[in-house]
């Protein structure tokens, strides 16, 4: 299975602001990332992402998607095609299925996802926005990885994305 970090970030690389707002990230970027979670069928997030994310208008364009939450404590979910799990290999166990699954945050389980060598391949949506303080796209850790840039696209007259592969 090909894993794919997904994330909408600042210019200077912030997913949210302080107070988990994302109301600045665009409709443009919002069907980008929609589609491909949709082609994908599944999706894994942490446990604040997973709660910003439902209360979304938009997040109705995922119902049919398969959603696995990552977080330490238990807590009930949405809807019966969403799952919560205490680890990435539980979350990577319950989307087996699936030839591609989406990583979609928080920073923590970014940062989780790459510390385990488990991320093939980023997309990185770039809005035309810089914030002085906000959530980063990865928490502070112990890890690089050498990236090769598969495919720039122009998402809209000032948002790009940016796909690529991890070298291993």
């Amino acid at each position: 299975m090909k894993v794919i970090l997904y994330m909408a970030i600042s210019a200077n690389g912030m997913i949210a602001k302080a107070n988990d707002n994302t109301a600045w990230i665009s409709e443009t970027e919002w069907n980008s990332y929609a589609s491909i979670v949709k082609q994908s069928g599944c999706l894994i997030v942490g446990r604040r992402t997973y709660h910003i994310l439902t209360k979304q208008p938009e997040f109705a364009d995922l119902k049919d998607v398969k959603l696995v939450v990552v977080s330490k404590s238990e807590f009930t979910t949405i809807a019966p095609n969403h799952f919560v799990v205490s680890s990435l290999k539980e979350a990577l166990e319950k989307v087996k299925e699936f030839a591609s699954v989406i990583v979609a945050g928080g920073s923590i389980l970014n940062s989780s996802f790459i510390k385990e060598d488990l991320v093939d391949e980023i997309y990185l949506d770039i809005e035309p926005i810089v914030l002085g303080k906000g959530i980063k796209l990865f928490d502070d850790g112990d890890f690089e990885k050498e990236l090769e840039l598969l495919e720039t696209k122009q998402l809209s007259k000032d948002e790009i994305q940016l796909h690529y592969k991890i070298i291993r």
